[in-house]
């Protein structure tokens, strides 16, 4: 229903290469892919530190 069909995707390629040129393209989807990658990771990293964050409160909680 709102996904993106093959006409607009080439619509959408064509812009990006009018607007940005062919050397620039290459770049650019590195970028967004470093982006992607980086969201992801950053997804699952805040489980892994939770745990890490309350045994650390629980250290300076015995301190005082």
């Amino acid at each position: 229903m709102f996904g993106i069909g093959m006409q607009e995707l080439i619509i959408v390629l064509v812009i990006a290469l009018i607007i940005f040129g062919p050397g620039k393209l290459p770049e650019l989807g590195n970028s967004i892919g470093k982006a992607i990658r980086g969201f992801k990771k950053s997804m699952d990293e805040p489980e892994e530190k939770s745990g890490n964050n309350s045994e650390s409160k629980k250290i300076e909680e015995k301190k005082e």
